[in-house]
């Protein structure tokens, strides 16, 4: 005997405002199988929740639906309400009123009708649930963190202090992302490696971290707390465990290439460290770019390690581990402007640079030792010229988004202008000026007290007379055509995922954005956690942040994963996709479906005739598996089943609707 119980939440006026709860209450008394119906202004709430106990206690509730908000918000509390109460948390079914009604609708009276009918197919659905029960699974007590800059970094050391082993991957020579190659940060105008450098120095001593600089994740199977891993350690062609870093073959190598580092403004050896500061402070050697690795011709730096730890037959290898959590923090690029922007010179005025390329420049440790100059005379320039959003909120050319930091960047490199170079002048083309964190309001004014021109106008075009950049323009405030003569022309260019990183999402097992960025299961609730159970994200692999935000997110995932490690076990989520073998074909359609790769082929035997044959049936992971559905539409024989979604479940739904 099925004796439902009905509540019906007003959610504040979030529902009420649109719905006649009330109404809507009364009705659902009249529904088959209710014994009980109420209206409460928020279910939600803790009187609420007692509401729900004491009704399931006196009227004796076998089923309960709640009608409020969206289930991706509530729906677990309501369960463990249940739960509290002594029920199987499955036996319940929560109506959505607000997203599917209340918010989309204006006709109170249309609404109510409509909040109904949707009540009414809950009351339906939930006397076909059946009670559910997890799963149990172990957990492995190491993190591994994708990505060492300073998001990465951080992760790994909170991790790492609370006494768990973490795993850093770097796919660079060294760890420290882009912080390490600015100049100041903003609003503070303290040496950025100055912060930097010293934690990175703190991950290489850390006892429970293990450096994993210049390799590559390439392989992730298995589930939360047991994701199996394989990560390529590229070939450095330096046995560390010999080098001193005494530098000595760096300053002999004899064939120089554009630093990367630097931005191609410098260049470096062969084998070589990024800077100074790197960590490991050991180099590698460049195989596309060394004389003897290409045409076996040179050796001079085998020849000059005191220690022999140059080796020439180094070869890539493949390591692989068992964690129980993962951390996304793969960082960003820099939009590729020249093509985008041809109106900016195509990137054939060496005198028009990026904002990145400006704090290379401006840097003590950078290619010009901190001295502002023209990159095509090496000449001081009296007139810089700034440009923002060359990529950002540009759906046409760049990207939709806002890349949040470059506002004040681009106000810190004015300030910086204003104070090195004197007599010299600083322009601000910009669309809006955007100064969200602590302390940043008062650093753009200053840079206003600092004689900073603010334009508000896209530039329209850049061409060159003589040594100087011509900027044509319009101030949007006065209406006017204006043209600047410039010495030097810096683009705050936006901020993209980082190359490779949807691809390695796919590995991981789950999906970017529309634009690229990682996606978090919630944007509120959850924002530093994937859908993909022990995948955290940390820093700007998820959207542009500065790094206050960048840091204060790899503390939450850090978190996140010190909280999962609290647990000896870890309870799975028992609504998963279910295989009926003995309909199941083995045609394996399902499989390259799953976007959290949960289900594979396995073989089975059965007894045919008295015989025993193997066959191959799907097999769904139920530590993988999110419940999503995708395998159940695309199962021709129709063996597979969501659980708490069954098919049978589906169709009361549908048949309440047009039967009652």
């Amino acid at each position: 005997m099925r004796r439902v119980g009905v509540f019906i939440c007003h959610c504040g006026t979030n529902i009420a405002a649109t719905v006649d709860c009330q109404k809507v209450a009364e009705a659902a008394k009249s529904f088959p199988g209710v014994v009980f119906s109420m209206d409460y202004k928020y279910m939600c709430s803790d009187p609420g929740q007692a509401v729900i106990k004491e009704a399931i206690k006196t009227h004796n509730l076998n089923r309960v639906v709640v009608a409020s908000c969206t289930p991706r918000m509530h729906e677990p509390t309501f369960r463990k309400t249940l739960a509290g109460a002594g029920m199987n948390p499955y036996l319940f079914e929560m109506t959505n009123l607000r997203e599917q009604c209340s918010w989309v609708h204006s006709d109170k009276e249309k609404a109510t009708e409509k909040a109904i009918d949707l009540v009414k197919m809950s009351v339906a659905k939930v006397q076909k649930n059946r009670e559910l029960f997890p799963d149990y699974i172990p957990i492995n007590k190491k993190a591994l963190v994708i990505g060492g800059g300073i998001a990465g970094m951080q992760a790994a050391l909170d991790i790492a202090d609370a006494g768990y082993k973490v795993t850093l991957v770097e796919r660079e020579p060294t760890i420290g992302g882009k912080m390490p190659m600015l100049d100041k940060t903003f609003p503070t105008m303290d040496c950025s490696a100055c912060i930097s450098t010293p934690k990175m120095v703190d991950v290489a001593q850390h006892p429970n971290i293990e450096l994993m600089s210049f390799s590559e994740v390439q392989e992730v199977n298995g589930f939360i707390g047991n994701f199996d891993v394989k990560i390529k350690k590229k070939a450095k062609y330096v046995d560390y465990s010999k080098c001193t870093g005494c530098g000595l073959c760096e300053t002999k190598c004899p064939k120089k290439v554009p630093n990367e580092y630097d931005l191609g403004m410098g260049v470096r050896p062969s084998i070589y460290k990024p800077f100074a500061q790197a960590v490991p402070s050991k180099p590698i050697i460049d195989a596309k770019n060394c004389r003897k690795l290409v045409n076996g011709k040179c050796g001079v730096c085998a020849k000059v390690c005191p220690t022999g730890a140059v080796n020439y037959e180094d070869r890539d290898e493949i390591i692989s581990d068992t964690f129980g959590a993962i951390v996304m923090a793969t960082g960003y690029d820099l939009f590729k402007w020249e093509g985008a922007y041809g109106e900016y010179g195509y990137g054939k005025f060496p005198d028009v640079i990026t904002g990145l390329q400006f704090e290379r420049m401006v840097n003590a440790s950078g290619p010009t030792g901190g001295k502002i100059i023209r990159p095509s005379d090496g000449e001081e320039p009296k007139t810089v010229a700034f440009i923002k959003c060359v990529g950002s909120r540009d759906p046409l050319k760049g990207k939709i988004t806002c890349s949040r930091a470059c506002c004040m960047y681009t106000a810190k490199h004015a300030h910086q202008v204003l104070d090195k170079i004197s007599e010299s002048k600083a322009y601000v083309f910009y669309m809006d000026v955007r100064t969200v964190g602590k302390g940043y309001e008062e650093f753009y004014e200053n840079t206003l007290h600092d004689k900073a021109v603010y334009v508000r106008g896209r530039v329209s075009k850049i061409y060159q007379e003589g040594k100087k950049l011509i900027l044509k323009a319009e101030d949007t405030l006065s209406c006017k055509a204006i043209q600047v003569k410039a010495d030097l022309v810096v683009l705050a260019t936006a901020m993209v995922p980082s190359a490779g990183s949807r691809e390695l999402a796919q590995i991981v097992g789950f999906l970017p954005d529309l634009n690229g960025w990682y996606q978090e299961a919630h944007p509120k609730l959850r924002p530093v956690e994937t859908p993909t159970g022990g995948v955290f994200l940390a820093g700007t692999c998820q959207g542009p942040k500065d790094i206050p935000d960048s840091v204060a997110q790899a503390g939450a995932a850090a978190a996140k994963v010190m909280g999962l490690f609290s647990n000896e076990q870890l309870e799975t989520n028992p609504m998963t996709a279910k295989v009926n073998e003995t309909i199941c074909s083995g045609c394996g359609t399902c499989a390259p479906l799953c976007p959290y790769k949960a289900i594979q082929l396995i073989d089975v035997q059965e007894r045919v005739h008295g015989k025993f044959v193997e066959r191959k049936v799907a097999h769904v992971n139920n530590g993988l598996c999110q419940g999503c559905g995708a395998c159940t539409v695309a199962c021709r024989p129709g063996a597979i089943d969501l659980q708490g979604y069954q098919n049978d479940q589906i169709l009361e739904e549908v048949d309440a609707l047009w039967a009652w």
